[in-house]
Parts: C-alpha cells; structure tokens; sequence
C-alpha cells in the first residue's frame, strides 16, 4: 500500500501535472443562421517563473484559431510571475477575449495541510493582497479584454452580438451580486455569464437571470480524483459531479443554464500534484440551434 500511494504521488507530481489536454465541447446556443464561434477557455494556470513547460503550452492554444479567449482567473501563485503569464498568453492577448480574478490573482499561495480541504472550502483570506493584480488587470484591458469582475460588457465576435455579466471571486466573497443586470441582455444574441469560483450563490443569481451559458473555473477539477468515484473535493459548495466538464444549472421556475466548469492547467506551488485529471484548457464551439453537430 505505501509502495502504490508513493508511485501514485510521484506520477502525478512528475507526469500527470505536465500532461496538457484541450478538451473540447459542442454547444447549441446561437441564433439560427449565425456564424459558429470558437471560444478558449484558460483557467487556474497558477503561473510561478520557472514552469516554461506550461508556457510553452499556453502559447500553442492559439493555433485552435479562438475567437473569443475567457480567462477565468487564478493565473498567478508568484509575485514575480507576471511576465511570465503575459509571454504565454501572447497571440491569444490579440484575440477578443473577457476576464475575471480569482483569489490567486490577489493573493499568493500558503502552504496549508492539504486535508483542511476534506472538511471544507479553503476560506477566505484575510490579508492584504499581495500580488501584481491591477498591472495585469491593466495589461489585459489595454490588449483589448474586457473586465468583467462585477462588471458588464457587450461584444460582437463574428458578426453575433454577445452579452457578459461577470463576478469578481465568490470564493474570497469579492463577489456583487448586485452589480449584475435585473436580466440577462435580452437584445444581444447570447448571453454569457462569467466567475472563478462556481458557488451556487452565483450560479443561481446567473440562472434566474436568464443567462444561458455560465462558464467558471476554481475546483481543478477535484485536482485529486478516484477513478470511478471522480473528484474528493470541490473547494467551494457545488457538487463533486459538477467539479468539471459541461453540465446544466437550473433554479426552480428558470430555464436550465449550461455550466462549464474548467479544472484548469495549474496547482498550487505547495501541492504540484494532479491525478486522475489532467491540466486543461478547453475549446468551446458555440454554433446554431438548428445546425448540425460537426
């Protein structure tokens, strides 16, 4: 048993932590008769100096040609890793893109036992931030991105006119739900909504809202998961079932929501592990409700 748990933990902290995929889903969202669009969604890249291997990586995502990139936060665990995060967004900083922060972007990492996770969410922090979070806010809307932490923007991508509403982090309660529009933008195409953290406080506000596609990060995915039980842990109040990938979110009386919950392409510098779920970034196709699934 000691001899399988530490090959278990060296071939997540060694491979499986290294190991990048680009997941890829298809949704039915668009107007009928409008252009398809490719949306990349980054997440949790907990960018430190040294991971050249993950820039590298990041770097290669703008071959799938996005046209729209959604950052959903968590992309520093170092303070001196900006510009190491903004050379490996590089092509993808000249593509229309959207952003919010999570707590990783205010706060840099601290080394905690890892089974505090077991109990509960990791908390809220309580110290001043400490990391470069308003000169990225800067470089990213100076590129063209637009600031969605408890803010809302409109964009046209490819001739379709699209709606965000954003929350800054939930899970270090940054979050204004009163900033968000009485309804989703009705007049615009589709409507988007956007956090770090997928709590359900903000994953319901979004539904009764009526926006139909709400896209997050924050779990990594469980980061640890057990095949054929899946993820030990979500680090905020939504379900181990929906700790990645594509789901549905509905309140009663609402229209169910699609939910993606990305387990994103980092860790935390005191816990470089992954098993079970590799680091990710993912190719969300948007296309017509009466076109056929490529």
């Amino acid at each position: 048993m000691a001899a399988a748990g530490a090959g278990a933990v060296a071939y997540g902290a060694l491979y499986e932590r290294n190991a990048f995929v680009v997941r890829e889903h298809d949704l039915p969202v668009l107007p009928e008769g409008a252009q398809p669009i490719t949306v990349l969604q980054i997440s949790d890249v907990h960018m430190t100096p040294g991971q050249t291997r993950k820039q590298r990586w990041l770097r290669s995502l703008a071959e799938y040609e996005p046209d729209l990139v959604v950052n959903t936060g968590d992309n520093l665990a170092h303070l001196d890793t900006l510009p190491a995060v903004l050379d490996a967004y590089h092509d993808l900083l000249d593509v229309p893109g959207v952003f919010v922060f999570g707590s990783n972007d205010y706060y840099s990492p601290t080394a905690k036992n890892p089974a505090r996770y077991l109990i509960g969410p990791s908390g809220q922090r309580r110290r001043t931030p400490d990391l470069p979070y308003e000169e990225m806010r800067a470089a990213f809307t100076e590129a063209g991105w637009s600031d969605l932490n408890n803010a809302t923007d409109r964009l046209e991508v490819r001739g379709v006119s699209l709606a965000f509403s954003g929350l800054d982090d939930p899970h270090v309660d940054r979050d204004d739900l009163d900033s968000l529009p009485a309804r989703a933008d009705g007049a615009a195409d589709l409507a988007i909504a956007v956090v770090h953290a997928p709590y359900l406080r903000a994953l319901d506000a979004f539904n009764a809202k009526g926006y139909p596609v709400i896209l997050a990060g924050h779990t990594h995915g469980g980061q640890l998961r057990v095949p054929g039980f899946g993820a030990l842990v979500t680090n905020c109040d939504i379900d181990r079932a929906r700790a990645r990938g594509l789901h549905q979110h509905r309140t009663a009386g609402h229209d169910a929501s699609w939910l993606h919950v990305s387990a994103g392409c980092g860790t935390s510098p005191y816990a470089p592990v992954r098993f079970a779920c590799r680091p990710e970034a993912t190719v969300l196709r948007l296309r017509p409700v009466d076109s056929p699934r490529n």
